[in-house]
């Protein structure tokens, strides 16, 4: 049962491992787009040196869901998305994939039990060069409402005041919603047995120009196999890498990829209010997942997944996040890509 603000249980210091949900889901929610902060009080700079442990960022690397793996594969269109978007991507035929499966953290060696949040990144291309890029994770909701709200809680996880988490869930009690699944002890056991959910909301345009507001999801063709934080932390630091990367040798791993419409009056700027479950759905393709790569020389490894790199016939809409993500992710990447020096490659890799 979820306590009340006002219950003293509830302000206990959360287990280590929401302390690491709370950093690796920064930079979902960096709030700095023209007409929400002002450059005075926040900006991506600031926003981005805050998710630094205390010996500074990992140079080189992500400065959010700094420890990932690449995969290449497919997106089988099967022409369902067509009636809703005029996206190329949605046409009936197969598209190059490049993804990375990812932890939220900015440390690359952090241990995978002590990580709540997986993340997978994709980007498919179609034969007009058009982009689809997209970062998902796996909670099912966004721990707030807007970015504002997202950095009250970064500032007060941070503060040393006993009152701080207090006052902020008072504030914005929306949050007491997303800690059941963030508290949960249980996780699944490999990267290919999480759902991976856009979280925010985007506009489908079809061929006569009409919007619908959409979110969409990649659901996993394997069942999960339920294991604690315990557990997994006995198959060692970095299993889910090994797994993963085992898994697909043996065999391609698959995700649907479901579009949820909403209804008039659903919330679409609000990525911490769940759509009701009866919501039109629309299975619109097939992700196989054929092949597992380490990042220091992968394919993903210089990719932005930018959530505003969108093809024809999807567009951003009133959620706030998308813009916030993308000013954060520009910033990061800059950062990341000049310091090359201090991740080096084995081999020669392109940049995209």
């Amino acid at each position: 049962m979820v306590q009340s603000p006002a219950s003293p249980k509830a302000f206990r210091l959360w287990p280590f491992v929401f302390i690491a949900l709370v950093v690796g889901i920064a930079a979902i929610g960096f709030a700095y787009t023209a007409g929400w902060l002002s450059p005075q009080r926040l900006t991506p700079k600031k926003l981005v040196a805050g998710l630094a442990p205390p010996g500074g960022p990992a140079l080189g690397y992500r400065r959010n869901h700094a420890k990932g793996i690449c995969f290449t594969g497919t997106f089988e269109a099967n022409g369902e998305g067509s009636a809703l978007s005029k996206a190329p991507v949605f046409v009936r035929g197969q598209y190059p994939i490049v993804g990375r499966f990812n932890l939220a953290t900015p440390n690359p060696n952090a241990e995978d039990a002590m990580v709540r949040v997986r993340g997978l990144g994709i980007l498919i291309t179609t034969p007009d060069g058009q982009q689809w890029r997209s970062a998902m994770i796996n909670a099912p909701i966004f721990p707030v409402s807007n970015p504002q709200a997202f950095y009250d809680l970064l500032t007060a996880s941070a503060s040393k005041d006993p009152d701080a988490m207090k006052n902020f869930i008072a504030a914005n009690p929306g949050f007491l919603t997303f800690l059941p699944w963030a508290k949960s002890d249980q996780w699944t056991e490999s990267y290919a047995e999480e759902p991976y959910n856009s979280l925010n909301s985007f506009l489908f345009v079809d061929e006569s120009g009409a919007k619908h507001a959409i979110r969409w999801s990649l659901i996993p063709a394997a069942q999960p196999v339920s294991i604690s934080p315990a557990d997994l932390a006995k198959r060692g630091p970095d299993y889910l890498e090994q797994e993963i990367t085992q898994r697909v040798a043996a065999g391609p791993q698959h995700w649907n990829l479901v579009v949820t419409v909403a209804n008039p009056g659903d919330p679409t700027a609000d990525p911490n209010k769940a759509w009701p479950a009866d919501r039109r759905t629309i299975n619109v393709g097939t992700m196989t997942v054929q092949q597992i790569e380490p990042e220091r020389d992968g394919p993903c490894r210089d990719i932005n997944y930018d959530p505003t790199v969108l093809p024809t016939g999807i567009t951003t809409s009133d959620d706030p996040f998308p813009a916030a993500r993308s000013a954060a992710y520009s910033r990061s990447y800059n950062s990341r890509t000049a310091e090359e020096a201090d991740y080096p490659r084995t081999a020669t890799g392109a940049k995209q």
